[in-house]
């Protein structure tokens, strides 16, 4: 007897055929799984359809779309124990990079017919669940830059151009991070808080790989004193991020925490997994082991932290209070 799942597909998703995506998504999986499809709307879209799944105590989900449908499914399914099936038909595709799960239709059904699965961490930004990032000020700016048309146009490209424009006319200011234990108060042009990060997402690299089943969030804090030292910053966060080494700037920092609750001066623009949801502060909140996604065998390194050298930096240890 073949196993079930609900699939749920973006027809909008990425610059592919829909039609034809489908048809092959279904010629790869249905001889094995007994697929229920249902397709995104306008009207009902991809996290209505998946908690709707998870009402049915489906076996399974599937998502196939962009990031952002990626995203709403797994937000919608934390802690439901319920295997998710990745496959990415977006633009960046950042979900699955960062599980090393292939973005072609065919390697990626091959990833979900294999039903080897991993339970990973998520995480909740303001109340809103968060599998890849929240970002904070350069990060924010960028994603509200490259907007639907220019992705439709230039596809990856498109963060690419808005980060250069963004780099062009970047802004520091003051952060204040606190942890379980400590709190930090910077400068800074961008703060970035990863639960999962492909090498792609540079202001997130600054342990140069997130780990995605530790129970720990990953925070780095990017900090240039000039545009030109932005430009630089973000050069070396490319570089050791594609070679996976940490990074050794003064003005670039890292940490990991369970939680982190960030406070701003002046208030900042939030960007929670490619969607912008308003501004600072934010609370971010691990949830461990809150999902099981469908991967092929992915080993990632250990971060550590690195705080030394950011501007006007002050770490003050945590006092407890008795409420929390």
């Amino acid at each position: 007897m073949n196993r079930s799942a609900c699939l749920i597909f973006n027809p909008v998703a990425g610059q592919g055929d829909p039609e034809q995506d489908l048809a092959q998504i279904r010629a790869i999986l249905e001889p094995e799984i007994d697929l229920d499809i249902y397709i995104t709307t306008e009207e009902v879209g991809a996290e209505e359809l998946a908690q709707a799944a998870v009402k049915r105590k489906v076996e399974a989900i599937i998502a196939s779309g962009g990031d952002g449908t990626l995203s709403a499914v797994a937000g919608a399914i934390i802690g439901s124990n319920i295997p998710l099936g990745i496959i990415s038909r977006g633009t960046a595709n950042a979900f699955a990079a960062a599980l090393g799960i292939p973005d072609t239709i065919e390697a990626a059904c091959q990833v979900i017919l294999q039903s080897r699965t991993r339970t990973i961490d998520a995480a909740y930004c303001n109340d809103f669940p968060m599998v890849l990032l929240a970002g904070i000020g350069f990060e924010a700016e960028t994603v509200e830059k490259a907007d639907r048309e220019a992705k439709n146009r230039f596809g990856v490209l498109a963060y690419i151009l808005a980060g250069i424009q963004e780099l062009r006319e970047f802004e520091s200011f003051e952060v204040e991070i606190e942890t379980e234990d400590k709190i930090i108060k910077t400068v800074a042009a961008a703060v970035t808080v990863a639960n999962a990060a492909p090498p792609t997402s540079v202001f997130a690299q600054g342990p140069a790989g997130i780990i995605v089943d530790d129970g720990f969030l990953d925070l780095t804090i990017v900090a240039p004193a000039t545009k030109a030292a932005a430009i630089a910053a973000a050069f070396h966060l490319f570089q050791t991020a594609s070679a996976g080494n940490a990074v050794e700037r003064d003005d670039i920092g890292y940490l990991r925490a369970k939680q982190f609750k960030i406070t701003t001066n002046p208030p900042q623009k939030v960007v929670v997994d490619g969607e912008i949801v308003g501004k600072t502060p934010v609370d971010v909140k691990c949830v461990p082991e809150g999902l099981q996604v469908f991967v092929p065998n992915t080993q990632l390194a250990e971060p550590a932290e690195k705080l030394e050298g950011l501007p006007h930096l002050l770490i003050e240890p945590k006092v407890a209070n008795d409420e929390e």
